[in-house]
């Protein structure tokens, strides 16, 4: 039980802990860079260390696991595992991002908002975590696209920069896509397999490999993994995220996002390797990647676009070993991944120095800095012979495996088998020339002229990053099997299971073909370099021969195709901006769907007598009938008048719940009422005024109407045809019996209805008031832009109609000739509220709950505003609805969370009797911390909303002031009467 418990732990706080720094680090002030810094480093150490702590459990070949129910029903559980292979990818994500943090701290500048650019890595590390740690497909397909989002950010926090903002703009475009493919292929995965959980889906590699969904699965999960490794043809999206400050690029595009397909493509390998579906589209993709990016790569003038191509070609080479479908290439791509981010990392760090100290990253400009920045260039210069897979470093190893590989590879392809060992050769020639390019290029030559700042070596704090890194090539490359051997062995047996085949990580292998391969490749690419000094010394823009393939041009042309062309053509034909015909259309279709399933199935007699109408509920209907008939009647031309009669029929509907024995509905449909016909009121009051016979022919009008009509009175006997239809069928098993005999011993209420909100449904519940609240902050930003009509910034025509026979002066308010209600209602406002609280209290097991007790104090605020006006509200009351709001949700989902605390599923609420004093034995439940959620977000939706609306009239008034001239002589006030209230009209100061 302990172990089981130190397991949980341990997993929980590598996945939360990152989340949590990154709420605290968003939180701080905009100048604490230092507190910043030291939060994250300290929370990427003790992330290490917590991984560390699992090395002795996997190393023996061990998985830790923690499970916690989220919807076992359909197979949805918050699933965390570590094996060898995750663990391995872990300690990349924690180990390169200390390193990172050190170094950011250091390169970013004290002008920059800093903790943000740390909350963000922090909820990036996270989500990182989170992919490499889930146990269950679902949830990492949530991490997947939740580390789309934060790069999405990363790379954008320059968002001042128009580079910035279209690369992350790009990144996210392509990421996203691939994101929402990859869901789509988990699905299918998962639907094959019969469970999303990982370790049954990697048990079921045959079944899952003759499923006739295979294919389609595997296209979908390989769209995720390819954009996401930004492999050909979607790699055009990486050297644009270069926009991103240097640590980003050498965090997110060294070790963690970019790595995160080719995870995936490894994590998967068992189950979807091995087929010829796999070598043409994995193997292809990476061959062609390869080789791309590596040329490109060589005509760069910028390092990070330098590097970013080299990256392409890297994670090329990664994948086209995975597509080899052979266990010894899966070896070598584990080990390549490893290698990769030691010296892309710190090279990309030797980038942002040598642009932190110079001011550019311009080739064509820099020249000489060995002479400024010997440290720096030797450090860089380690880097970059690994890159280019110089002997007795850590990327030739990896690189000759990578040849042996290619010289033994089988498959049905002969052609594509017999051109990789040429083609690897071609690629690892580039990767010596673009190496030579990055050193040669900016260190050394002539010293450097015209730059920015005179180069000088970085702080040593700054730099202990990069030599970190740098040693870890030099000891990897040296001696592998003692360093970096337990651990890639670890890894690759978590990832084959039995099928881990010998290999060997000597670094002499004696004199064979992957040595000259090798050796051909060095000379070839050194020899290349030189030859296109020409070149380079006439500043080249792009690569020969395939300059104008340029992806961007192609993204952005695709995006104006998608989101302008082809979205303005669809807009003119199916798009209006009325709301009319979009519910006209909406309609329409509701009813073709019906009458095609009608058509269908047929729609014979029910199994249950129809029984007699009572004449009074008869009665009542007719009245509501002729109130929706007479609303819909007096729609056009008269506003006011069609409220009240659908606030008529809003009644009828509630008094049919009280007639039916449904009091939760009725309360709730009379507050709803009550709350909506408010607003409405307050809402159209700024509409433009319609004046009948204008616009278009009579003809043309009659022949809308009766259009309009018949699909009216065809909707409504269709709704009319249904409701007759399901009352007169008794279904076999009836739903409700399931709540009624569960409500109560399971969740501790016996009003079912509140039961089933709070508990049985509360998913459904959480997501509902999450709309409210998304809803309500809609329509407050659009009100707070929105600007009435000249023809309704005027005194509304009942009101001078009024003002005509009345004598007040101006000034005055309603309040003043509604004197004695206004002082009921204030004093009434407490009582209204204790009213709210025993609708809430009560309503687990009588009616009324959450939602009608936030509709109930609502109103009581409602009643202050319309009897004392916005700003004699507001300078009396702060309401805050926004923090109402956020606090309702947090209470809502803080109930949910806590239930995982004790290894139930989400939202399982407990109850218990609790003794008080006086009071005797009470029930209590959790779900009531969950309800006065609902009750906290509905009272801060609808204030929201009023607000927005009630500070609309201080505008207007605003607006309809008459402006005096600058040259005029000052006015003497009118006389105002000493007891009108603040919230006069003619005092609009104040607004916000």
């Amino acid at each position: 039980m302990s172990q089981t418990m130190s397991d949980a732990l341990l997993l929980l706080a590598a996945t939360g802990l990152p989340f949590a720094g990154a709420i605290v680090a968003g939180m701080l002030p905009t100048h604490a860079r230092n507190t910043a810094a030291w939060l994250a480093g300290a929370i990427a150490i003790i992330g290490l260390g917590l991984v560390w702590a699992a090395y002795p459990t996997v190393a023996a070949g061990g998985v830790i696991r923690h499970s916690m129910a989220w919807m076992p029903s359909l197979g949805l559980d918050f699933t965390l595992r570590m094996d060898g292979f995750a663990w391995l990818f872990a300690g990349l994500v924690f180990g390169v991002g200390a390193l990172v943090v050190l170094y950011a701290r250091y390169y970013m500048s004290a002008d920059d908002p800093v903790p943000r650019f740390f909350a963000f890595l922090l909820a990036f590390m996270g989500s990182m975590t989170g992919v490499v740690l889930s146990g269950n497909l679902i949830q990492l397909a949530f991490f997947w696209e939740l580390t789309s989002l934060f790069s999405f950010l990363l790379i954008g926090y320059w968002h001042h920069t128009a580079a910035a903002r279209d690369g992350a703009r790009m990144a996210l475009t392509i990421t996203a896509t691939g994101g929402l493919c990859l869901f789509a292929g988990v699905l299918l995965l998962g639907h094959i397999a019969g469970s999303y959980n990982l370790d049954v889906v990697l048990a079921s590699g045959d079944k899952i490999r003759e499923h006739a969904l295979y294919l389609p699965a595997l296209v979908l999960i390989l769209m995720g993994a390819l954009t996401k490794s930004a492999q050909f043809p979607f790699h055009f999206w990486l050297p644009h995220a270069m926009a991103a400050p240097t640590p980003v690029s050498a965090y997110l595009h060294s070790a963690t996002l970019v790595k995160a397909g080719v995870f995936l493509m490894a994590r998967l390998w068992p189950v979807l390797a091995g087929t010829d579906a796999w070598f043409w589209i994995v193997g292809s993709a990476g061959l062609a990647t390869l080789l791309i990016g590596a040329y490109v790569a060589i005509f760069q003038n910028d390092l990070k676009g330098l590097l970013a191509y080299s990256t392409i070609s890297h994670l090329g080479l990664i994948t086209l070993l995975l597509g080899l479908n052979s266990e010894l290439a899966m070896v070598a791509a584990i080990f390549h991944i490893l290698n990769h981010a030691a010296f892309k990392a710190s090279l990309f760090m030797a980038a942002g120095i040598i642009d932190h100290e110079t001011g550019t990253r311009d080739l064509r400009r820099l020249s000489g800095l060995n002479r400024f920045m010997p440290f720096t260039t030797r450090l860089a210069m380690v880097a970059a012979a690994a890159m280019a897979g110089v002997p007795l470093m850590n990327g030739f190893i990896s690189k000759e495996m990578f040849f042996a590989e290619t010289l033994t590879a089988q498959g049905s392809v002969t052609f594509l088998l017999d051109i990789l060992p040429f083609a690897a050769m071609v690629a690892s020639a580039f990767a010596v020339a673009y190496s030579l390019r990055f050193i040669h290029g900016a260190f050394f030559g002539p010293d450097p002229v015209d730059l920015p700042h005179l180069p000088h070596e970085p702080p040593a704090w700054m730099r202990l990053p990069v030599e970190i890194l740098a040693l870890a090539c030099i000891i990897i490359g040296l001696l592998p099997a003692a360093t970096v051997g337990p651990y890639l062995n670890m890894a690759a047996h978590a990832a084959l299971g039995a099928a881990t085949p010998e290999y060997s990580l000597a670094v002499w292998h004696g004199f064979n073909t992957p040595l000259v391969m090798s050796l051909l490749a060095l000379a070839a690419g050194v020899t290349l370099y030189f030859l296109l000094q020409p070149l380079f010394r006439n500043n080249i823009e792009g690569p020969p021969f395939i300059s104008r393939l340029e992806g961007r041009r192609m993204f952005e042309r695709s995006m104006v195709f998608l989101s302008w062309r082809l979205a303005r053509t669809l807009e003119g034909l199916l798009g209006t901006r009325r709301l009319q015909p979009q519910l006209r259309l909406v309609v329409c279709v509701a009813i073709l769907a019906a009458g095609w399933a009608v058509y269908r199935r047929g729609l014979g007699p029910g199994n249950l007598v129809p029984q007699g109408i009572d004449p009074v509920l008869a009665l009542i209907w007719a009245i509501g009938a002729a109130c929706a008939l007479g609303a819909a009647w007096q729609a056009k031309f008269h506003r006011l008048a069609a409220l009240i009669l659908l606030g008529g029929t809003g009644l009828v509907t509630c008094v049919t719940f009280v007639w039916f024995s449904a009091p939760d509905l009725a309360l709730t449909q009379l507050l709803v009422e009550i709350v909506t016909t408010i607003l409405l009121l307050l809402g159209l009051r700024w509409l433009p005024k319609r004046l009948p016979g204008t616009g278009t022919s009579e003809v043309m009008r009659t022949g809308r109407r009766l259009r309009d009509l018949a699909i009216a009175i065809t909707a409504g006997l269709g709704m009319a045809g249904l409701a007759f239809g399901v009352m007169t069928r008794f279904p076999p098993e009836i739903l409700a019996q399931h709540f009624l005999e569960r409500a109560y011993t399971e969740g501790g209420g016996t009003n079912v209805v509140n039961v089933i909100l709070v508990d049985f449904r509360g998913f459904d519940t959480l997501g509902e008031i999450a709309v409210l609240g998304v809803v309500a902050l809609t329509a407050y930003a659009l009100l707070r832009r929105f600007r009435p009509a000249p023809d309704s910034v005027d005194v509304p025509e009942q009101q001078r109609d009024q003002s005509a026979y009345d004598e007040r002066r101006e000034g005055d308010t309603v309040a003043d000739w509604l004197l004695i209600p206004s002082v009921i209602a204030r004093l009434l406002f407490p009582v209204v509220g204790m009213v709210a609280l025993f609708l809430l209290l009560r309503g687990h097991d009588l009616p009324g709950g959450g939602f009608a007790a936030g509709l109930m104090g609502s109103i009581a605020m409602i009643l202050q505003y319309m009897l004392g006006g916005t700003q004699w509200v507001e300078a009396r009351l702060r309401v805050l609805p926004l923090r109402w709001m956020g606090l309702g949700l947090l209470l809502a989902a803080g109930t949910g969370l806590g239930a995982l605390l004790f290894g139930r599923p989400f939202l399982t609420t407990y109850f218990a009797y609790a003794n008080l004093p006086l009071i005797g034995e009470i029930p209590t439940a959790s779900a009531l911390l969950f309800d006065i959620g609902v009750f906290a977000l509905v009272i801060g939706a609808t204030m929201l909303t009023l607000i927005a609306l009630a500070r609309q009239s201080v505008r207007g008034h605003r607006a309809a002031a008459p402006r005096v001239p600058a040259a005029s002589p000052p006015v003497a006030p009118a006389p105002v009467a000493t007891n009108a209230p603040t919230g006069a009209p003619t005092a609009a100061t104040g607004d916000d």
